[in-house]
């Protein structure tokens, strides 16, 4: 309930808090339905041209990295695994870098479409390597699968940057990892699929529990743990295709959300999944608002500020006397 309150409380912060010159006084005044300030043409693009869209985005990326990171760790009794294992990230910064040299894509809309379709096809390759063989669904096949083909987008995507200086410089930007520009347009077309992604995440709440017994133990409830992985992996794609599309890659978000919500409610699966997508949500709203002020009138890439926090983090939880047992629960 705290994260929910705070998500709220965060989420409003966001829309009263921004990069131009609309003062939060003035925001509050447009949200509360003033007369003079919904008449305010640029008050009106600030909040919910600008910083709307920004909110919903937020809270999008924030829950499908924060859940499909859950699920992964889960799925592999990793603590340390996160959605770039299954090439999600290479597969659409490569889809990216094909578009913008080869089919003229410049708008972010089109970046959008491409960074979803490449994500979710490298993922599906890594899913189909995964399925097949004697150890189909593994955990150790899909990381290797999923490491083999994310080295091999990044020496093609490197290859195709080399002799392209625009292309170079628009991915740049990209890759980065940010939040600014994106528009309501944008994002009502992956509300569904997110929806569908968080709504599998649940399903696979009881198998993953399931799993944490041991493969054995699984198949004694009647859970086959190569199929529960693969369904797993693919929920995880569906999942990170949507958050890098809007954002970009976003680094240790999906890492350390679930960690943070394993410590807080156990081996509790399904109340797991729910927390890693508010705390996720939580700390990438307050990220994107610290983005704006930081250096202000400018703007911070949010996965800059996530670094920050990030890269020590997962120097303490490496060092966790915890770390050993912090992925058996599920």
């Amino acid at each position: 309930m705290a994260a929910l309150v705070l998500l709220l409380v965060l989420a409003l912060s966001s829309l009263l808090i921004g990069t131009g010159s609309s003062s939060p006084h003035d925001a509050w005044d447009y949200l509360v339905g003033d007369s003079a300030a919904r008449a305010d043409a640029r008050l009106r693009l600030a909040v919910v041209g600008v910083r709307l869209p920004r909110t919903i985005a937020a809270v999008l990326v924030g829950a499908c990295l924060g859940t499909a990171g859950c699920l992964l760790q889960a799925a592999t009794r990793n603590p340390l695994a996160e959605t770039g294992l299954l090439g999600v990230n290479s597969g659409a910064a490569f889809a990216v870098v094909l578009g913008l040299t080869f089919f003229g894509a410049s708008s972010s809309a089109a970046l959008l479409v491409w960074a979803l379709t490449g994500g979710m096809a490298a993922s599906g390759v890594v899913l189909l390597l995964a399925a097949s063989g004697r150890a189909a669904g593994s955990p150790l096949r899909l990381v290797l699968a999923g490491s083999a083909l994310g080295a091999t987008f990044h020496g093609l995507t490197s290859y195709v940057l080399l002799g392209t200086q625009s292309t170079f410089d628009t991915y740049r930007y990209w890759t980065i990892g940010s939040l600014a520009g994106v528009r309501t347009a944008e994002l009502v077309p992956l509300l569904p699929p997110a929806g569908v992604g968080l709504l599998a995440a649940l399903c696979c709440a009881r198998p993953l529990s399931a799993l944490g017994l041991g493969d054995d133990g699984a198949r004694s409830l009647g859970h086959h743990p190569g199929r529960v992985r693969l369904a797993v992996a693919a929920t995880v794609s569906l999942l990170a295709g949507c958050a890098v599309a809007v954002a970009g890659p976003i680094a240790f978000l999906g890492l350390l959300a679930p960690y943070a919500a394993r410590a807080l409610t156990g081996a509790r699966m399904a109340a797991q999944l729910v927390l890693s997508a508010l705390i996720a949500a939580d700390v990438m709203i307050l990220a994107d608002v610290l983005a704006r002020i930081v250096i202000r009138p400018w703007e911070t890439p949010v996965s800059v500020l996530l670094a920050f926090v990030g890269g020590p983090l997962l120097v303490w939880i490496a060092r966790s006397s915890r770390l050993s047992t912090a992925g058996a629960s599920a």
